[in-house]
């Protein structure tokens, strides 16, 4: 038997149940015959889970009467756009693996595995409808697959559209995703099946995912460091998005996906100093970030702002509290902008900005400079350092909104120097870093409060009880911002005197 040795090249969306009727009937697969067939997918891993470790996904997939043995290496991700190899082979019988029939690449991934140990974990049953799209860009293959994944027991729905690419360029799959887009409202799904029956089964925890520092490297042309650093960016915002529409109490999963958003904007604004120009869709960027910014704002002050005010007002948590009547109401209403702002990230507009990103990354970005990356970074920073000073100046006697602005370069500063920090000593740049975040969470701190004050003055008065508590809350989140400009003072004299790393002659 002959193994079919491909790299699969595909943008996954998902979508609700109750729209894959649209798909159907949509315009771009009009005249195109649908093939529809049943599928079921046995996935297995040894008792350790040492495939899913590696990032292998291993599965006997039955279709008609046959069985189909399918081995999947890790994935490499953009944004909704999933590259991976993959080698396809078909077997007798659906009961166990035949490792015999896979080539040495493949088997060279299950070294130090004892095969033997391989046993079935969930399985997946859908039914798949395909339609084969030709362009004159590519040609491509739109599946539609809707039903369930089931492990221990349990079942979870599965409804998400696959649009692979069997010839031509990549652009082409976004090309269809966007015309779908216009009629469907798709929404982002980065999580293969496998992931997602892992997760079913118990086997893997759902968490909050943080940056992690981009692998950029001395012999990395600016450009080549620019893509990496949006490639990091792309993937971390992303995978933050299954973990906020699921498990919204844990804040975190909003506050990661923000930071992915933001560490976005900080890589368009460098692409700039590459010469290129503006992006088509840092407008529409900004505007959806601001669309989450009021469910940031209200975790940060029901869990942040209004505990550690509790905390400072008296000796023990036990000796004060607030009128639980006042946090059930200022709950409920985090409840209900929270929603928003999933419906935000499940929006179309939204979907389309990441495809949007993602198919700008395929182009290789022609900078105009033969500088060394080490040359750019020190150049990047420098000038952030330099507004940073401007809007420290005068520190002590900067009013609140001077002081939101330092905070504002403050952060791009700190985004900055973490981007490039790979690329010099820790030993030198981390002192710098560290002082740089104490001056940022300082001033993050006395924002946090201001903002609360906002809010609560926004809130509709509900009653008088509850508008007096509203009012003894904002009186103390103004009494706690007022005391805290000395400190911050001496916080950013800290930093002033910091060694900036890119200047030393020892980098």
């Amino acid at each position: 038997m002959n193994t079919k040795i491909e790299m699969e090249i595909e943008l996954k969306l998902a979508l609700l149940p109750r729209h894959t009727a649209r798909i159907r009937r949509h315009p771009v697969l009009n005249g195109v015959i649908p093939q529809r067939r049943r599928l079921l997918s046995i996935y297995f891993d040894t008792p350790k889970h040492e495939l899913m470790r590696r990032g292998i996904a291993l599965r006997l997939r039955r279709v008609g009467r046959q069985w189909i043995q399918t081995l999947k290496a890790e994935t490499q991700s953009v944004g909704a756009l999933t590259s991976r190899p993959e080698w396809e082979v078909l077997i007798a019988g659906g009961g166990h693996p035949d490792f015999s029939l896979l080539p040495d690449t493949a088997m060279s991934l299950l070294t130090g595995i004892t095969l033997k140990h391989v046993a079935p974990l969930f399985t997946t049953e859908f039914q798949r409808t395909t339609w084969h799209i030709e362009t004159p860009a590519g040609d491509a293959e739109v599946a539609l697959d809707h039903g369930n994944i089931t492990a221990g027991g349990q079942q979870q729905a599965l409804c998400e559209v696959e649009i692979e690419l069997k010839s031509g360029a990549p652009a082409s799959l976004f090309d269809i995703a966007t015309q779908l887009l216009q009629d469907v409202p798709l929404h982002l799904e980065p999580r293969s099946k496998a992931e997602r029956g892992y997760l079913l089964s118990g086997i893997t925890n759902a968490k909050p995912v943080k940056s992690t520092p981009a692998n950029i490297l001395p012999h990395h042309t600016p450009s080549e460091a620019w893509h990496i650093l949006m490639h990091d960016a792309l993937a971390h915002t992303v995978t933050n998005i299954p973990g906020f529409l699921e498990h919204e109490p844990d804040i975190e999963y909003l506050h990661q996906l923000r930071i992915g958003l933001r560490r976005l904007r900080t890589g368009a604004m460098l692409a700039k100093s590459l010469g290129q120009t503006t992006f088509p869709w840092e407008h529409q960027l900004r505007k959806l970030m601001n669309g989450l910014n009021a469910a940031r704002d209200w975790d940060v002050f029901l869990h942040d702002s209004l505990p550690g005010l509790a905390a400072k007002l008296a000796p023990s948590p036990a000796d004060f509290c607030w009128d639980q009547a006042a946090l059930n109401a200022l709950s409920d209403h985090a409840r209900h902008i929270r929603h928003q702002a999933q419906t935000h990230l499940l929006s179309p507009s939204f979907t389309q900005v990441v495809l949007d990103i993602g198919r700008s990354l395929l182009v290789p970005s022609c900078s105009q400079t033969a500088q060394s990356v080490k040359t750019w970074s020190k150049i990047t920073l420098e000038r952030r350092w330099q507004k940073l000073r401007t809007r420290c100046r005068n520190f002590s006697k900067l009013d609140p909104d001077q002081r939101h602005q330092a905070r504002i370069a403050a952060k791009k500063m700190r985004y900055t120097a973490e981007t490039f920090a790979a690329l010099y000593e820790e030993k030198h740049t981390k002192p710098f870093i560290t002082a740089l975040a104490a001056l940022q969470d300082q001033l993050g701190y006395e924002n946090d409060l201001r903002i609360g004050t906002q809010l609560l003055r926004s809130f509709p008065q509900q009653s008088p009880l509850l508008s007096f508590e509203l009012g003894r809350i904002c009186g103390a989140l103004e009494l706690e911002a007022g005391r805290l400009v000395s400190p911050s003072d001496s916080t950013w004299n800290h930093l002033a005197k910091s060694t900036l790393f890119w200047r030393s002659k020892k980098q």
